[in-house]
């Protein structure tokens, strides 16, 4: 495997994120979004095995993970965010389900609260018809999640994709920057009738919210909203939005109110316009998924999850 970093003034975490690598049988690629802290000289000097690629300015996560992709060359690749710390046996961890199951598209490692290691960050991704993205055991008992499960789509943050796959669905779409960039690469997978795997066995440590600065600010609020538009417009047939309209209305509705009341509503309801934007822009029509008969099961399949995620939301 090729671990693949992404960095943004990481100066507070890449450090400790690297010596936890040390010991595991992966190459290492970190490619600097431009950074100003001081993050990339001191990977350069303190870990000369590291492959760095220095961009001038901040491209984006996609930017980022894609270079790194196209650098590496093995079955697998893992993205890793800046701000972790892997456990031993992490990369063995991820692959061997892969191994077993070339169906399989990517695997979820299990992402655990830094600072409260008894809670869950992560464990595993899922979409609902009412448009909401959300992370399964968010805060919740770690116990509660040791076992591995089919998942919508794997997080960035900590996962593990099949090289062989990307080749026929395409790398991370940079129209996102940053973002449920995930997500969408996981639809994908799964309308092309791939698997996406929760591996609990996988653990990693995660500080959160690193680059952007909090769980919700200006830049990760308008880029999601943004970004959730363009994920629905890029990945449903128009038949599949009319049928999820009423959800999604519901869910924007609510999401509105909810950014309100943090005092970033007007953030959030400006991040939807760039998403119709976005999806009436050529670049945006260029890269619609086509609807395929043959994929019309896989087609089926999301569905009944969109709508069965709506409960989960409540129970995960």
């Amino acid at each position: 495997s090729t671990i693949i970093i992404p960095n943004y003034n990481g100066i507070e975490y890449i450090e400790n994120c690297l010596k936890s690598l040390e010991a595991e049988p992966a190459r290492v690629i970190v490619v600097d979004n431009g950074s100003t802290d001081g993050s990339r000289e001191l990977v350069e000097e303190k870990f000369p095995s590291v492959k760095v690629i220095a961009l001038e300015d901040n491209q984006g996560f996609c930017k980022a993970v894609n270079l790194g992709i196209a650098e590496s060359r093995t079955t697998y690749v893992i993205l890793l965010n800046n701000d972790t710390v892997v456990r031993r046996g992490f990369v063995r961890a991820l692959e061997e389900p892969l191994q077993q199951d070339k169906r399989i598209f990517s695997g979820a490692a299990q992402m655990i609260n830094l600072k409260k290691p008894h809670l869950i960050d992560d464990a595993g991704d899922y979409y609902c018809a009412l448009g909401w993205a959300f992370a399964a055991g968010k805060d919740k008992d770690r116990e509660a999640y040791q076992r591995q499960r089919d998942i919508f789509a794997s997080c960035g943050g900590a996962c593990i994709y099949r090289r062989a796959i990307l080749s026929r669905i395409g790398l991370l779409d940079e129209n996102h920057f940053a973002y449920l960039e995930d997500m969408d690469i996981g639809y994908r997978a799964r309308i092309a009738g791939y698997r996406n795997l929760y591996i609990p066995r996988a653990q990693v440590y995660h500080a959160g919210s690193a680059s952007s600065g909090s769980r919700h600010n200006a830049f990760k609020v308008d880029l999601s909203a943004r970004n959730n538009i363009y994920l629905i417009y890029k990945n449903m047939p128009c038949l599949q939005i009319v049928l999820n309209m009423p959800c999604l209305l519901v869910g924007y509705f609510v999401k509105t109110f909810f950014f309100i009341r943090k005092g970033l509503g007007g953030v959030y309801v400006k991040g939807l316009i760039k998403g119709f934007r976005l999806c009436l822009s050529a670049e945006g029509k260029a890269c619609k998924v086509r609807f395929k008969l043959e994929n019309l099961p896989a087609y089926v399949r999301i569905q009944w999850e969109l709508w069965r995620n709506m409960i989960l939301r409540a129970v995960y």
